[in-house]
């Protein structure tokens, strides 16, 4: 099978790999679409030489225009649009040096291999696994095919039939015709009719037997595919679709789900039209123990009664509800505050356009519940669901729907068993599939998974804790009293979890090294990182005291700081981040004098990060230091690379100088920042008066960081120094030591003597 589609068939955790190699450089769907054609050349080869790279290169937007003109057979408008945005920014960016193209995809290929390995090995049963989770996708497929197979030859097999009965009714009333005309054929003649007929009719008899054993077994055939959809892939896809909503990686497997849903759909209609072939050929002619006349009812009641069971399992909710304002945060709604939600039918049939019409519906059938909160949904609340343009799909979106609080007098919160954001809601959705030439009269319903209403923005952070915790510990959509007594967590699965809430909104979860120390603040040192620790919810949701925060929210504060000032150097792994301060020094010890790292404070509610770096003593102890913790305040002004540039350190009667040199490992400080650091602003022209500095009367000025610190402090005003500086100086020092030792040894020597004499 194709490394890409093997790719496809792994875990979410393995998938989130993947999904980082992929950017605006080189976007996946180009992989996605021109999969076999990439495994097919040799990229290494190719990133070896300019020629062939440029080849390579031209080939590959022949083959993006190729799928343009598919896009384009099928009226695809939205992806023609994307294919050549594409094709347009590949231009931009290799039309000059195709070798770096072939690099990238050459590595990628590579990481992805590396990816399978990794699965292949860390997996129990190793290779085994990976394959038997290919091979189950290749069986549904096999039986899909099968399936079609076996209609295509019923659909023969019944037009052979029908000639075959054609044939025996004309053979049969010519030979009637005959009798009554005894002069025209010798007795002997008639007798070889009588039996040709009669042979036909015993061949009628067996083939229309053979027609019924065949779509019974068809039948079967069907009704496993069907159990196998939704018992199995269903809701499969839908865990999948929970894993996304709280930043897994993206589930995009739901077309998929449609192909065979659909596929199954038409094979079940046109059983069901051969059945009223039988019963048209039965009409024409029939005896007794006609397997037609004895089975046909059975058929077709078994025929409609298993694509009412698909249909019935058909509507989904494609994108669960969310407030276009806060687009990673699902399922958290505002009272007040718009929000979308999309449904899609999974039998994509031309017959079924606009014939469904689907209502929403809040908190329905949820018995009444003592100090809980009553909603009314407003806005448009019905939708008939029709094709898409984009993809073909049988979808509706509510766009414009808003959630109002229903008043009740007394106090609630006195009276109600959870807080607000642990209250959870159901929005469902209600259809009925009426086709009267076929037979179909069905209810259909769908629901979201439970949402938390919150009625102020500051209570987002909390909702969103309880998203998380419900959707990753259970998936079922109807319990909504879950937080009356919410289970612990295993470290295994929240661990995952949280690398989700920093891969989903930057380009980076987090790594062994992090979790290791978040591991240690949730279990404590003694657990030692054990995977089935159990971490209750108010742990990891609410503060032990006054005094304390939450760990989440403490985490919240952290995601926020970098999505508002820290993306670029968290994305580029500049940010150590989670690091506790004993591994800090550990890290730290062996460094030069000026390394340091960043870390987040443990000890701000909003976010904060800061700096240490190490020094060392005339004795050769190290010392750390650390910065006070900015916070978004302070980044807002100046931001954390330009911070670190202009860093001093200044002591009573010291010059200020800046103690940062080198990034954790080595890595030289203007080296790791300075691509962040300010462009130097041109210089004026003599005719530009308005905005000329010297006519405007101001000097211009620079914000900088300054740590004001006692001069004992600083070891003999000793500042961090390079490498090279530092081990000249040691061992300089080392010298002066051992010689000022012998120097006062030989005084000692001395005084020794002249004491002796004096005696």
């Amino acid at each position: 099978m194709a490394q890409w589609n093997q790719l496809q068939m792994l875990d979410c955790k393995y998938l989130e790999q993947v999904d980082q190699l992929y950017d605006d450089s080189f976007p996946m769907d180009i992989r996605q679409y021109l999969s076999k054609w990439i495994e097919s050349i040799d990229w290494d080869t190719v990133a070896l030489q300019d020629s062939l790279a440029t080849v390579r290169f031209h080939d590959l937007l022949a083959q993006l225009d190729d799928q343009h003109s598919r896009f384009a057979l099928e009226n695809n408008f939205l992806l023609q649009h994307n294919i050549r945005k594409i094709k347009r920014n590949l231009q931009d960016r290799f039309q000059e040096d195709p070798v770096h193209m072939a690099m990238i995809i050459s590595r990628n290929l590579k990481e992805e291999q590396k990816i399978l390995d990794g699965a292949k090995s860390a997996e129990p049963g190793g290779e085994s696994t990976v394959s038997a989770m290919v091979v189950e996708k290749q069986k549904l497929d096999n039986k899909v095919k099968e399936m079609k197979d076996r209609v295509q030859v019923a659909d023969q097999n019944i037009k052979n039939l029908e000639d075959l009965q054609d044939d025996y009714d004309f053979k049969f009333n010519t030979l009637k015709n005959r009798e009554n005309e005894m002069n025209i054929m010798t007795h002997k003649e008639l007798e070889k009719e009588k039996l040709m007929v009669s042979r036909m009719c015993l061949e009628l008899k067996t083939k229309r037997q053979d027609m019924v054993t065949q779509l019974m077994d068809l039948l079967n055939v069907t009704q496993a595919l069907v159990s196998d959809l939704i018992s199995e892939e269903l809701p499969e896809w839908k865990q999948r679709q929970q894993i996304a909503c709280i930043g897994g990686p993206p589930n995009a497997c739901v077309d998929q789900l449609q192909n065979w849903f659909t596929a199954v759909a038409e094979s079940l209609q046109q059983v069901r039209q051969h059945l009223k072939k039988l019963q048209e050929l039965e009409q024409k002619f029939t005896y007794d123990n006609d397997p037609i006349t004895h089975k046909k009812t059975f058929l077709e009641s078994r025929a409609l009664e298993l694509l009412k069971n698909l249909l019935s399992n058909s509507l989904v909710v494609e994108r669960q509800p969310c407030m276009p304002t806060h687009p990673q945060r699902p399922m958290v709604l505002k009272t007040g505050v718009q929000f979308t939600v999309k449904l899609r039918f999974l039998v994509k049939l031309q017959e079924f356009n606009y014939q469904l019409k689907v209502k929403a519906m809040f908190d329905k059938d949820v018995t009444e519940k003592k100090g809980f909160r009553k909603f009314n949904i407003l806005g448009t609340n019905t939708k008939v669901m029709n094709m898409e343009e984009s993809n073909g799909s049988l979808a509706a979106e509510f766009r414009h729907l808003q959630l109002k609080e229903q008043k009740v007098a007394g106090n609630r919160t006195n009276e109600g068993p959870l807080i607000v954001t642990e209250e959870l809601h159901s929005l469902s959705f209600e259809s009925e599939l009426q086709l009267n030439q076929s037979g179909l009269d069905i209810k259909l319903e769908a629901m979201s998974l439970p949402v938390v209403v919150i009625s102020n923005v500051c209570q987002l952070p909390s909702g969103w804790a309880s998203i998380l915790w419900y959707n990753m510990l259970t998936s079922e959509p109807r319990n909504l009293k879950f937080f009356l007594s919410p289970p612990p967590a295993k470290w295994s699965q929240l661990s995952e979890v949280l690398s989700w809430q920093f891969s989903s909104v930057t380009k980076r979860g987090l790594n062994q090294e992090q979790l290791n120390m978040l591991a240690d603040k949730l279990l404590g040192a003694k657990a030692k990182r054990n995977p089935e620790g159990q971490i209750p919810w108010t742990k990891f949701c609410k503060s032990a005291n006054e005094k304390a925060f939450p760990f989440w929210l403490w985490i919240e504060g952290i995601l926020d700081v970098i999505k508002r000032h820290l993306l670029s150097l968290w994305n580029d792994g500049s940010i150590m981040g989670f690091i506790s301060k004993e591994r800090e020094k550990a890290l730290l010890s062996d460094k030069c004098p000026g390394t340091f790292l960043l870390r987040f404070s443990e000890s701000s509610k909003e976010g904060a990060i800061t700096f240490t770096w190490i020094e060392y003593d005339i004795c050769n102890k190290p010392l750390f230091h650390s910065v006070e913790p900015y916070t978004k305040k302070e980044l807002s002004a100046v931001s954390l690379p330009d911070i670190i540039r202009t860093y001093k350190v200044m002591a009573a009667e010291n010059i200020p100088e800046n103690p940062l040199r080198f990034l954790y490992p080595n890595i030289p400080k203007d080296k790791a920042f300075g691509k962040y650091y300010p462009k130097p602003t041109e210089t004026q022209e003599p005719m530009d008066v308005e905005n000329n500095p010297e006519r405007s009367g101001y000097m211009k000025t620079e914000l900088i960081s300054v740590s004001e610190v006692h001069p004992s402090r600083l070891q003999d005003n000793m500042l961090p120094m390079s490498p090279d500086d530092y081990r000249a100086l040691s061992q300089f020092v080392s010298r002066d030591i051992d010689a000022t030792n012998n120097l006062l040894g030989g005084f000692e020597e001395l005084d020794v003597q002249m004491s002796a004499d004096l005696e």
